[in-house]
């Protein structure tokens, strides 16, 4: 944006100091004449005279003053005014420097807590911030490319076949094609919600965490029958304040996960929802494999999964656990995994507890 130029900042504060060091200086040598006019005699003609000799005596002199204070007043003022805002000259660098696409400088100012400090320590902070959230987008770009190229690579594969192959059998060709088709759809869908929850583009209302755990426990329940999974849902009254929708499907996300995560037969999952006193906690925990804490630590990024599927007609697109921890991250709240000692996965969601309704 193209601006007028102006004064800048150093040079407005050094007229502003000299300006008030040349105001004290004139009432001071006001207060100085008066208390002088006072003390000579009070006799007319000896006043007058008297005030005329005191003139020609103290003119001169308040008028060098007044110029060692304007001189004093302007090389103090720009001196100081130059350290005051050495500070600022380096937060300003550091802006620049962000601004040309380098995030890894920091300013990290030295000395003692002041505003300067707190807004440079700020900045330094959401650099870092800015920092970890291109990474972040730029390996799910790269991942996202990955996998999205695997269903065209195998879709491009099936229609050379075909095309080089006659005889081939169209309805096996096309359940090949739906099946890979579903997937990439299924993967958009997953990276449409998980873009839609970084933004925090949603409306927050009041909602139960206890009653959107129910919601997904039951509609999943015929896939957990299905894989021979038990499904133990208990808990309190968690309200929070969110999405309806975002929240329903982290809960969804975990419960799926631990669904299909699991021990190949007579598995379990347990659901809870507890109260804390500033948040609503939803915990998932099932039963599987031992997991290493390293690989646990890992589960939540994007395209990455722990082990193998046990049930191939539910592979997923591996974005399950980093669209819940999007979610909850987009509602100021962390989601935490724990590898359970007995094996298996425990999944805790902490939010902001919702207000008290009176």
């Amino acid at each position: 944006m193209d601006r007028i130029p102006g004064l800048s900042v150093r040079l407005k504060l050094t007229l502003s100091y000299a300006g008030f060091l040349m105001v004290a200086g004139v009432v001071l040598l006001a207060a100085m004449w008066i208390s002088l006019l006072r003390s000579i005699h009070p006799s007319t003609v000896v006043i007058v005279r008297s005030r005329r000799e005191a003139l020609h005596d103290f003119g001169p002199t308040t008028a060098l003053v007044l110029v060692f204070l304007l001189v004093f007043g302007l090389v103090g003022g720009w001196l100081l005014a130059g350290r005051m805002l050495a500070p600022l000259a380096r937060i300003t660098d550091a802006t620049r420097t962000a601004a040309s696409g380098s995030l890894s400088h920091r300013i990290r100012l030295p000395g003692r807590t002041d505003e300067f400090r707190e807004l440079a320590d700020s900045f330094d902070a959401m650099l870092a911030q800015l920092e970890a959230h291109v990474a972040e987008q730029q390996r799910f770009a790269a991942n996202a490319s990955h996998e999205l190229r695997t269903p065209l690579a195998i879709t491009q594969t099936l229609l050379d076949v075909a095309r080089n192959d006659p005889d081939r059998d169209v309805d096996a060709l096309v359940g090949r094609l739906h099946a890979v088709n579903v997937r990439a759809i299924e993967l958009t869908e997953a990276m449409l919600l998980l873009s839609r929850a970084d933004r925090r583009s949603f409306t927050r209302v009041r909602v139960d965490l206890s009653l959107l755990a129910e919601e997904a426990t039951e509609t999943l329940l015929p896939l957990a029958e299905k894989n021979g999974v038990t499904i133990e849902a208990a808990g309190d009254v968690a309200p929070t304040i969110g999405s309806h929708a975002l929240l329903l499907q982290l809960s969804t996300n975990l419960v799926h996960n631990a669904i299909v995560h699991n021990q190949p037969e007579q598995g379990t999952v347990w659901v809870t929802t507890t109260v804390e006193p500033r948040a609503a906690v939803l915990t998932v925990e099932n039963t599987g494999e031992k997991l290493a804490p390293h690989i646990v630590s890992a589960l939540a990024e994007p395209f990455v999964r722990g082990t193998e599927r046990i049930r191939n007609d539910q592979a997923g697109v591996g974005l399950g656990l980093a669209i819940a921890k999007s979610i909850a991250r987009a509602h100021n709240g962390t989601l935490t995994l724990v590898p359970r000692a007995a094996g298996g996965l425990c999944v805790t969601v902490r939010l902001p507890a919702a207000p008290s309704q009176r």
